[in-house]
């Protein structure tokens, strides 16, 4: 028997250290070649790092949350033969994505996100310790956690175990829990608590965030804005070619009123160097769109938007929306942003601060949509109206020119031919 080290790789970027967001494996697993190691994070995004070797684990280079130098020892695995104890280097990452460590336990306690009754123990199961992690692709636990299924308790037909998305159907087949609990245990009283460590990408969110509230003079600017028309404007489009070249949301027109916008706003598409004291402007208008995933907050980028007709942008939009959703988002199509678009769609509420996408020195926020009577020409009459909550770096962005530039929009908006007259 020998021993087969894998190192720290080098994930590329220029860096020399990469965070450990979570281990697949524990000692004294078995594992086979390809199987998924561990996740380590980077500036931008995860990376699986996957075993070239069948074996079994010996030794764990470090523990979760903890940075490691790239070329340290990651993982020994005993194998068959003499190993390469002294020159192994690790298997190149097979997977990149901006997805954030799951600890199980939490994951398993939330409810189901559909109202689909937990399926019970009545099928192809195994006993497993409530601490212990099944093997298993983040694709299979959202899986199970939308099924209402405790991992643990799947028995998995994979390499070492590994529980495959048809575990959780036979295991489902096996029969259904009761979907009522007793009324008592609503109001029973409850005195666990749980800690979660933020490491991975949830770490990254949160010193993103707290670094742009540091190092950037915030101030936001709230508008309402009457979408009625450009809304009977959407609905027309999408009744007229919705079939042939798909459905347009409100987002696309927002991304044109942008674009148009910044041709006399250029200095709100640009991005500030602090340290260097440089501002740059840029021609190219490379809009974020800010995603909520199962992992956190991604920005995936809609690049070149002013070269990009509505159904362009919409496509664009809802592909890069998915991938980020799905953990696909490449590095290249989470970055390189000059100005950024949030919204939280119908849980938008009235008025938001976004907090800037560094080094962005604007953010603009989409609120909900609502039906209120409105004054018009003297009468009152329903109109649909919405908020736009903005946010601006004040040592780069004026309070007039953020207010000139966000009126912009809404007469856009407002007057949605004026988006397409050139």
């Amino acid at each position: 028997m020998g021993t087969h080290v894998i190192k720290m790789p080098d994930i590329g970027e220029g860096i020399a250290e990469v965070e450990l967001s979570q281990w697949h494996v524990k000692v004294g697993d078995l594992v086979v070649e390809d199987q998924v190691l561990a996740d380590v994070m980077t500036d931008k995004a995860m990376v699986d790092i996957p075993s070239p070797v069948h074996g079994k684990v010996i030794a764990l280079g470090g523990q979760p949350g903890e940075v490691m130098a790239v070329g340290s020892v990651l993982i020994s695995i005993e194998v068959e033969g003499a190993g390469n104890f002294k020159e192994s280097a690790a298997p190149a990452p097979v997977k990149e994505t901006p997805k954030a460590p799951k600890v199980e336990p939490v994951a398993e306690s939330k409810p189901a996100a559909a109202p689909r009754p937990a399926a019970v123990c009545q099928g192809p199961m195994v006993a497993r310790e409530a601490d212990e992690r099944p093997l298993a692709s983040p694709a299979v636990r959202k899986h199970a956690l939308d099924l209402g299924i405790q991992l643990r308790l799947v028995r998995g037909s994979g390499p070492a175990g590994r529980v495959l998305h048809e575990d959780l159907e036979a295991y489902l087949a096996q029969g259904q829990s009761n979907a009522s609990a007793p009324a008592a245990a609503a109001y029973a009283q409850r005195n666990d608590e749980e800690q979660i460590q933020v490491i991975g990408m949830r770490r990254k969110i949160a010193q993103r965030m707290q670094d742009a509230t540091q190092r950037a003079a915030h101030f936001s600017y709230v508008e309402e804005i009457d979408v009625t028309a450009i809304e009977e404007l959407r609905a027309h489009l999408n009744e007229k070619h919705g079939a042939s070249r798909g459905k347009l949301t409100l987002l696309p027109f927002l991304v044109r009123a942008l674009v148009v916008a910044l041709r006399d706003f250029p200095q709100m598409n640009a991005r500030y160097d602090d340290e260097a004291q440089v501002i740059t402007r840029l021609g190219a208008v490379h809009v974020g769109v800010a995603t909520q995933s199962d992992v956190g907050l991604m920005v995936p980028v809609v690049r070149h938007a002013e070269a990009r007709s509505l159904w362009d942008s919409a496509a664009e939009i809802s592909r890069l929306a998915n991938a980020a959703r799905n953990g696909k988002a490449s590095r290249d199509e989470l970055s390189g942003s000059t100005i950024t678009l949030t919204s939280l769609g119908a849980l938008g509420g009235i008025v938001s601060t976004p907090v800037l996408n560094l080094p962005e020195v604007a953010i603009v926020g989409v609120n909900k949509i609502v039906e209120r009577p409105m004054v018009v020409k003297g009468q009152v009459v329903i109109r649909k109206m919405m908020n736009l909550s903005s946010s601006f770096d004040h040592r780069v962005v004026d309070g007039m020119d953020a207010a000139l530039f966000i009126q912009a929009i809404r007469g856009l908006i407002e007057q949605p031919a004026t988006l397409f007259v050139e």
